[in-house]
């Protein structure tokens, strides 16, 4: 019933968010039915819209999985974007050894450039949960940082090292040998959407299905209570950034893996920048569950598809497209915001509860007059 219930929060913000688009439209001069029907048609009905749109949206549903866990766990975990580069940084390295060792030039280096892609990322994820254990240092702040540090040093890598030398706006690209497989001929849906959805159904395994998964969510829920039950919170909140970093080096690794034409990183991070933060939206919009997570993410990717046909059949100057693109989505993220706010403000008031009850008994006994027996005092 609850999950029910999210759906139809789902659809309303959806449709709310539709309309005040239609609004902004109609007023700006352009068909609101025409726009729509070009952004819904070629980005879902259209084979190679939604192939698109499956391209887009893999990378999302991983970054979406890295937020989430980090909120079962009682985190707000915005490291995905400086991990994604990391797990990006592992794929290029990978590619640029492989001209040198053509071993790599096969599925060998496939599975080389996601293992050390994971494995950046979660070193990266690592720092900030250790971070946040031992120095108590806020996960927003840690992350925050180290975003942009990770963002510098794969930027220095490309253009210092990892160039290619027909071509100094990107890292030199992955060779054909090591490139994901293609799934649909001439589009860049890849078997990247396989791994998101396939990891995101195995994060669900993980959290709801065994002893480890079921401890996280405790310690979100209430580190007091879970310390209280023997479970140890600072091993759920490492669990939860490791299994983030995982996440987020996948959809990096994946992107420049199995996405053309690049199979690369462009200048800039152009072709990655964003889908890290994105993936808070589609969170929120998913209810931080991993099988919402999935259906948010191909949501986000009709939208990100759909906007470019809006643009080019429809007319719609695209800061126009933005604007709407913005729009749905902040509607759509509504919902699951105020989910949590509720849901952190009920944990304090409970937390205050206790503390006013605890003080309470505290200073009712030293006002009796009485003292506690040598047995109450042990």
């Amino acid at each position: 019933m609850e999950a029910l219930l999210r759906f139809g929060e789902s659809i309303v913000a959806l449709i709310i968010g539709l309309a005040i688009g239609a609004v902004i439209l109609y007023y700006a001069g352009y068909s609101p039915w025409e726009a729509y029907y070009q952004l819904f048609y070629n980005a879902v009905l259209d084979k190679y819209g939604f192939a698109r749109s499956l391209a887009e949206a893999a990378p999302l549903i991983l970054t979406g999985i890295t937020f989430a866990v980090g909120v079962r766990a009682g985190l707000f975990n915005i490291g995905a974007e400086g991990q994604l580069y990391f797990g990006a940084l592992g794929a290029a390295i990978v590619a640029w050894l492989a001209y040198r060792m053509p071993v790599l030039n096969s599925p060998l280096g496939t599975i080389a450039a996601y293992a050390l892609g994971v494995i950046l990322a979660s070193l990266l994820a690592l720092i900030a949960a250790v971070l946040k254990v031992w120095r108590g240092v806020h996960e927003v702040v840690s992350t925050i940082m180290l975003n942009w540090i990770a963002f510098w040093i794969v930027e220095f890598m490309r253009i210092h090292y990892l160039f290619d030398p027909h071509d100094a706006t990107k890292t030199i690209p992955v060779p054909p040998g090591a490139r994901l497989p293609i799934l649909l001929p001439d589009s860049e849906l890849s078997a990247t959407i396989i791994v998101s959805v396939g990891f995101a159904l195995l994060t669900y395994y993980l959290l709801w299905y065994t002893v480890t998964g079921y401890e996280l969510r405790a310690s979100g829920l209430s580190p007091k209570a879970a310390r209280y039950a023997g479970m140890d919170p600072n091993k759920s909140i490492i669990i939860a950034f490791i299994v983030g970093g995982v996440a987020a080096g996948l959809a990096g690794a994946g992107e420049v893996l199995g996405r053309p034409p690049h199979y690369a990183i462009t200048s800039g991070l152009s072709n990655l920048l964003n889908m890290g933060f994105d993936g808070i939206t589609v969170a929120l919009i998913g209810a931080n569950h991993p099988i919402g997570v999935i259906f948010a993410g191909i949501l986000l990717g009709v939208l990100k598809s759909g906007a470019s046909y809006m643009q080019i059949f429809a007319g719609v100057p695209l800061e126009m497209v933005r604007i709407i693109e913005g729009i749905i989505v902040i509607a759509l993220a509504v919902p699951g915001t105020l989910h949590m706010v509720r849901e952190y403000l009920q944990r304090r008031k409970k937390l205050t509860q206790l503390r006013e009850q605890e003080a309470g008994k505290s200073h009712g006994f030293e006002g009796s007059g009485l003292q506690p027996s040598g047995a109450q005092q042990q």
